[in-house]
């Protein structure tokens, strides 16, 4: 049975407005939950981190009601309301909890002149440079400037002077003149990544951000500080000065690196990939990535991208192709190499390839080092979802050792390669000269070199799909920028070779008529499920056949294996 916590609300009044909220919810969060946009501007605060109240801009007006000391009873006014006793100055709305029959006020004059007085001290020593900014478009000063500062600077004195350009790390530079001393980079470093690095240094306005000696900021979490940054102070030295954001298409994704799955959105303008950030999903990557899953999109302009279906060398049609490993595919004694890189939906139509094809099945692990928050143990994407879709019913081999000696003892005389280099996996080019070879993927290797027929595929930042990550929740992605010219989404490749194995005639697919397929098959997808309609925090998956499986992956950010399967053993036994 499922224990969940029991939460229990309470009503506040905002802004004449009641409203339920959690106990304990802050007032930013609680004014967030009004709806209609409403917030209280901050800088400091931030969900996922600590409260440090550095920048004093989420004041509002806090009041309860008032009781009669000797009585208890609530004091009325004269229509008979409740009586409210306002605090003589402002509160700051990130560490004020939010308390039964508390009123706030988020738009009165002593909180618009609170937030007009904050504006006004932060711009002080800030450079007048929105024009050439790398942050403007996605500025939070630049916008509570415009909407709560006073139009126009009392200060004649001249700016402060601080260090600008500075390298903090391989992937962030600082502009120091910009910084708000808002403490988000550096409470992120302590308290989320573990590396204690950065922290302020002199007095007053004269405050500067920098690394402790002999430490850079150069673990692989440093670029979500540019995430969180509210300014232009902490800038990515890759996409520093490459593109305004607001010329850039924004792409929701899965990142691939590991079995995580972290959200991310991918930032793309007339085909080509500027740069890729997190996107939040509490019950996933909270709003973090890695730094090394960021880099994953320059892959894409490759030298060694395939872009031309071949047959022995010789430039071809997909259908020919298709056709051609169908032939190939329907002289028996097959072995498929399959992929956990491959989407649930190309797994779905892998199984079928198998099935008609009466293909061995082998999937090849590929491990690291975990890092114990978003890099796990599994370095694929979709592990889970070869399970789910039934391309396999044990966990992956180290090598494929077995499968050269299928080959030398002739069982096997034809091999369905899906981008895995097999001369790195325990067979030789000596061996793989013995056997037809058909390779699908991306890029070239040594195994595409040798392959019969080249089926180029597409990467994930080119189709559409779904991943199933650690925890056994499927999760969409969307193409976000065009597949090399002529080169098909895989899953209709794949349909192609399938419907030719079976002498049927191949018919036009979309994804969700793929979904349509597999909801009627997979007991784990519910029938109302399509692609389109996936939730974009994605949906947990049934993992009660999979329990007995020593999936590699270790304790993490979002997932604990020994919870995770007492969670799922307590619902298979209701």
């Amino acid at each position: 049975m499922k224990i969940e916590s029991i939460v229990e609300n309470i009503t506040i009044n905002i802004d004449g407005q009641d409203v339920e909220v959690p106990k304990g919810t802050n007032i930013i969060e609680a004014v967030k939950m009004v709806g209609k946009g409403k917030e209280v501007p901050h800088y400091c605060y931030h969900p996922k981190l600590t409260i440090s109240g550095n920048c004093r801009m989420c004041m509002v007006e806090m009041g309860m009601p008032m009781r009669d000391r000797a009585t208890g009873e609530a004091v009325l006014e004269e229509d008979g309301t409740q009586k409210i006793a306002w605090m003589p100055k402002p509160t700051i709305g990130c560490a004020t909890n939010a308390s039964s029959g508390m009123h706030i006020r988020t738009g009165s004059e002593m909180v618009k002149e609170s937030r007009n007085s904050v504006t006004e001290f932060l711009l002080i020593n800030h450079p007048l440079d929105c024009p050439i900014c790398d942050q403007a478009g996605e500025c939070r000063l630049q916008e509570f400037s415009a909407e709560h500062g006073r139009g126009y600077s009392r200060f004649i004195e001249d700016k402060n002077v601080k260090p600008k350009r500075s390298r903090l790390g391989p992937n962030v530079t600082l502009d120091d003149e910009r910084c708000i001393l808002c403490s988000r980079c550096v409470r992120f470093s302590k308290e989320v990544a573990g590396e204690d690095v950065l922290g302020f240094v002199d007095r007053g306005t004269y405050s500067t951000l920098t690394c402790f000696p002999g430490k850079e900021l150069s673990h692989n979490y440093s670029l979500n500080t540019v995430d969180i940054c509210p300014v232009g102070a902490l800038t990515s030295t890759d996409f520093r000065f490459k593109m305004r954001v607001w010329f850039l298409k924004r792409t929701h994704s899965i990142c691939t690196e590991s079995s995580v799955g972290a959200n991310t959105e991918i930032w793309s303008r007339e085909g080509k990939i500027y740069r890729i950030t997190p996107r939040r999903n509490d019950d996933v990557n909270d709003t973090w990535m890695t730094d090394t899953g960021r880099a994953l999109f320059k892959e894409i302009e490759s030298e060694d991208r395939l872009i031309h279906y071949t047959i022995e060398g010789v430039n071809k049609s997909s259908d020919e192709a298709a056709v051609a490993a169908a032939e190939f595919l329907k002289s028996g004694k097959i072995a498929m190499v399959g992929s956990a890189h491959s989407s649930v939906e190309e797994q779905f139509f892998y199984k079928a390839i198998a099935e008609r094809s009466g293909a061995k099945v082998s999937l090849v692990s590929h491990n690291g080092d975990g890092d114990g928050l978003l890099q796990s143990e599994d370095r694929t994407p979709n592990l889970r979802g070869a399970l789910v879709t039934g391309l396999i019913d044990e966990l992956p081999s180290e090598n494929l050792e077995a499968l050269a000696w299928d080959i030398n003892s002739g069982a096997v005389k034809t091999i369905l390669a899906v981008n895995e280099d097999l001369t790195e996996l325990g067979i030789s080019k000596d061996v793989l000269a013995k056997v037809k070879v058909i390779y699908v993927g991306s890029h070239a290797n040594r195994t595409s070199e040798v392959a019969n027929i080249v089926l180029p595929s597409l990467m994930v930042f080119e189709k559409d799909g779904t991943f199933i990550n650690q925890s056994f929740r499927i999760q969409r992605f969307k193409a976000a920028v065009p597949g090399p010219r002529g080169v098909q989404p895989d899953f209709t490749l794949l349909e192609k070779i399938a419907a030719a194995l079976a002498g049927e005639k191949a018919t036009a697919i979309t994804i969700d008529s793929v979904w349509e397929r597999m909801t009627a098959t997979i007991y784990q997808l519910s029938d109302s499920l399509r692609w389109h309609s996936l939730p974009e925090e994605g949906v947990a998956l049934d993992a009660t056949a999979f329990l007995n499986l020593g999936f590699v992956e270790t304790k993490n950010l979002k997932y604990d294996p020994v919870a995770f399967r007492e969670a799922h053993a307590a619902l298979a036994e209701v």
